[in-house]
């Protein structure tokens, strides 16, 4: 009989040794709801430091990628971060989501034809977590979004599991890192968090400060949600005046890339560089979650959006004016090099580029003339045929430089081509 109670204590025991065990083990699961530009290097940083991360994307090639311990997308050090959290098991993607303690939703947020601002994906990925869902979990939004979509978020889950109203921590926090520098701005970057309550923000941030150096803010959902789009906001209306400029000087005659290093001579002028628009998932969309929601309020920032729009249709016109020009000196249609498709230089990122709208507007005006696209950070393109940008450059009789990447900066152009430089590469 001693034994046999002996036995039960020590079973007694080990069940609660076991339950905290397995609680601490479900406690450091995450559930990461898209693996994208921002998803991936998320859920790399989080694996890297011994947290279980269970990546959800619904493309199955990107999945098979991931579990082979390879990415999908340009990012420097992303992929030894991901192979790494692979190889130790901290990282593992699917289709599916399974049942965790925190869940983020990193996916896409676009907007509609009529710019208004596009949250289905926040939608579905939310519904998609609601039978996981249980009391004290922790729900972050990281995706950029329209100011109360996390309210609406956490009324869709409880109007779905009303028995979890009030039980829940949720928040938003957005991201706010540079493409080719993700990986060491995700850790030292400041994050600002908003929950919906005082106990989620503190839930979120104790989240957060598992991985994260940078300041962890507290404030609440709604302002978080609009100091994303304010930051973005802020640097379109500053990007425009540029485009502005580059736009007067150009008629005035005037070099817009010297104007602009003099003017910042002046210890309170930062003007920034002018481009060829304005593109990626950030800037050249979030200004429109202010515009649909405020149009009245809103002038400076909906007026920034159609400078930057402006100006790839005005570089595209500049090409097709280079074109008729240079036909009316010689007699003959000029091949035409199109250097560049990413919205920014180095990266791979072709999201909302205006170099790209670019090239399907002078494509969409070709007639029997020879283009060469480039793009150097990719190997192929499902509409544009890509070439190398020494082949391009070499046979191309006009040079549009729309992005500059590292590859085009020193190339040695003969005096014979004609080069319109709208991003500074020649400068």
């Amino acid at each position: 009989m001693e034994t046999e109670r002996r036995v039960k204590e020590l079973l007694s025991s080990y069940l609660k040794i076991s339950k905290k065990v397995f609680k601490n083990i479900e406690m450091s699961q995450v559930v990461t709801i898209g693996l994208g530009y921002i998803g991936l290097p998320t859920s790399a940083l989080i694996a890297q430091n011994g947290i279980s991360v269970h990546g959800v994307d619904i493309n199955q090639k990107v999945v098979d990628t991931i579990n082979a311990g390879k990415i999908h997308i340009v990012e420097p050090s992303l992929d030894e971060a991901v192979a790494s959290a692979v190889e130790k098991g901290y990282l593992k993607a699917d289709t599916k989501p399974v049942e965790a303690n925190t869940y983020l939703i990193v996916v896409p947020t676009p907007f509609k034809g009529n710019h208004e601002p596009d949250i289905s994906f926040v939608e579905a990925a939310t519904k998609n977590i609601l039978p996981f869902l249980k009391e004290d979990d922790l729900y972050i939004i990281e995706s950029t979004s329209p100011i109360g979509t996390t309210e609406k978020m956490m009324d869709l889950i409880y109007t779905s599991r009303p028995e979890l109203k009030n039980k829940l921590n949720i928040a938003y926090c957005p991201e706010r890192v540079l493409p080719g520098n993700v990986m060491h701005e995700l850790v030292y970057n400041d994050r600002v968090i908003g929950g919906v309550d005082e106990k989620s923000t503190q839930k979120a941030i104790a989240f957060y400060s598992q991985f994260v150096k940078g300041e962890l803010h507290p404030t609440n959902a709604r302002t978080a949600e609009m100091c994303k789009l304010t930051e973005n906001s802020s640097r379109d209306v500053q990007i425009a005046f540029a485009n502005e400029l580059s736009l007067i000087c150009d008629k005035a005659g005037i070099n817009v890339w010297e104007l602009i290093e003099l003017a910042n001579k002046h210890p309170r002028v930062n003007i920034l560089q002018p481009g060829c628009g304005v593109g990626g998932h950030c800037i050249a969309v979030d200004p429109y979650f202010i515009t649909a929601e405020y149009p009245l309020e809103s002038k400076i920032i909906g007026t920034a959006r159609e400078v930057n729009n402006y100006k790839s249709f005005w570089c595209a016109e500049k090409v097709k004016t280079a074109k008729l020009e240079f036909q009316l000196k010689h007699g003959r249609r000029p091949s035409v090099a199109i250097m560049g498709l990413a919205f920014k230089p180095n990266i791979d990122d072709l999201r909302e580029s205006p170099a790209k709208y670019i090239a399907q507007k002078i494509l969409q005006d070709a007639q029997d003339e020879e283009y060469f696209v480039v793009e150097p950070n990719i190997e192929d393109h499902n509409v544009f045929k890509l070439t190398d940008y020494k082949t391009a450059v070499e046979k191309a009789d006009i040079i549009a430089l729309l992005v500059a990447h590292d590859e085009f900066k020193g190339m040695d152009i003969s005096e014979d081509k004609v080069v319109l430089d709208f991003c500074g590469v020649k400068k």
